[in-house]
């Protein structure tokens, strides 16, 4: 048995880490939470976070060691809100992605940062999804006569003997911000099986939970700025790839979007320091160095070139010429950033190493996305599989993220599991 959590914990040794915190101490006005739109000299209202029980069970559940004695040591807090802990599309474990409860929950968890995943609707208004074309697993679309049949593709049941699964397309692009607002959010998922809309819908993954998806709440892009300044947290919209053909209807070009999203932000009064725009298109990201570079000093380029093993190798040597053009931030996938060593002992990856000597900050993606560890976390954690086996490993990969890598943030599914480890080592 590998011993994992038998790593020498150091909180001293992590405060020289190049990450964003939001401290009561700290002086750099670009750390401090965003302000309200509405009222851009008033404080955001202070909120308590709480983190539950499960950062607890994780810690718990580790292999004997100094890391996780460091880490119960911690039990007691106090937790505060930290820009190390992101939360991915709000708290999605348990609360169906972008919608207002999952974001509320994420900012009481702690995350200093928060996700707006961004598209477009039939009218053009922005709005927070995952993707432009997942209405049928995120919300309840097809329960809704009116509006499934607008779907890009109906729902068609499984044939079990024709060998062909349960499927639809339902698009943002489809329907008017106004239809879209008659739908509720619900956990993502489907069942390829299902001979109706029903058993369709009920799909959602057994480590997740149908208790907060009654009806989830939708938001527009502007109103989670609203919400999130409102919350204290600072922003990190993903600006996602269209499903549709580009120009939308002939004269809605890629920068209009690109350049639609921003305009949001500056619409709201909010400082470019608190944003950090997303995307994997490294095309979106040079745009709003040369056209907003207040915003483009801090956008994040999501690398997803490493899942092909050509990708990643043309993704390590070619960070030089990512800082060459301006980019200042990287953002892989957790097993992009980490390998095994001659020990079987979780370490940096070449990628890792790459993007450090290039003088690159990093973020990565997604704790808490894999369901229990046993089995070895599947794909976030495939780099390492060999030396996973229990959910307090979700503590170790933390702290090589954090101590060895050097990210500056994470993004997770269940902020509060960030959040903890953050405010045990003083991040």
């Amino acid at each position: 048995m590998i011993k994992k959590s038998a790593r020498i914990g150091t909180a001293l040794a992590l405060v020289a880490l190049p990450v964003v915190a939001t401290s009561a101490c700290s002086g750099d006005e670009s750390l401090q939470p965003a302000r309200p739109p509405e009222s851009p000299s008033e404080e955001a209202a202070p909120q308590g976070v709480q983190l539950g029980p499960r950062p607890y069970y994780l810690v718990e559940d580790m292999d004997d060691g100094a890391l996780k004695e460091q880490l119960m040591a911690c039990a007691e807090g106090p937790f505060e809100r930290t820009d190390f802990s992101i939360g991915h599309r709000g708290a999605c474990m348990q609360f169906p992605e972008h919608t207002r409860e999952s974001y509320e929950a994420a900012a009481r968890m702690g995350a200093g940062i928060v996700e707006c995943d961004v598209t477009f609707t039939k009218d053009r208004q922005l709005v927070c999804r995952h993707a432009q074309c997942d209405l049928h697993t995120t919300t309840n679309i097809l329960a809704i006569p009116e509006l499934a049949e607008k779907c890009s593709e109906p729902f068609v049941p499984a044939d079990a003997e024709a060998g062909t699964p349960a499927s639809a397309k339902c698009c943002t692009s489809d329907i008017t911000l106004a239809e879209l607002r008659k739908l509720c959010g619900k956990m993502d998922a489907a069942n390829p099986d299902a001979v109706t809309v029903e058993e369709y819908m009920a799909s959602t993954p057994d480590f997740r939970t149908d208790l907060y998806a009654t009806c989830g709440t939708l938001l527009t892009h502007a109103e989670s700025i609203e919400l999130f300044s409102s919350l204290g947290v600072k922003f990190t919209p993903e600006l996602k790839a269209p499903e549709v053909e580009m120009p939308y209807e002939g004269d809605y070009e890629q920068q209009d979007y690109a350049q639609q999203m921003i305009d949001e932000y500056k619409a709201a009064g909010v400082d470019p320091k608190s944003v950090f725009a997303q995307s994997f298109s490294l095309d979106d990201v040079l745009y709003w160095l040369e056209e907003e570079p207040e915003f483009g000093a801090q956008a994040v380029y999501l690398d997803s070139r490493v899942d092909t093993a050509e990708g990643y190798e043309t993704a390590v040597s070619g960070m030089e010429g990512l800082a060459a053009q301006g980019v200042k931030i990287v953002a892989p996938p957790l097993f992009a950033l980490v390998t095994l060593d001659d020990d079987g002992m979780i370490a940096p990856s070449e990628y890792a190493e790459a993007a450090k000597a290039a003088g690159l900050d990093i973020i990565t993606w997604t704790l808490e996305r894999s369901g229990p560890l046993a089995s070895g976390g599947d794909y976030y954690y495939q780099s390492v599989a060999d030396g996973i086996d229990n959910d307090g490993d979700t503590m170790v990969m933390l702290d090589v993220l954090a101590r060895d890598v050097g990210v500056r943030g994470v993004f997770s599914d269940w902020p509060a599991t960030v959040t903890y480890y953050a405010n045990c080592m003083g991040l």
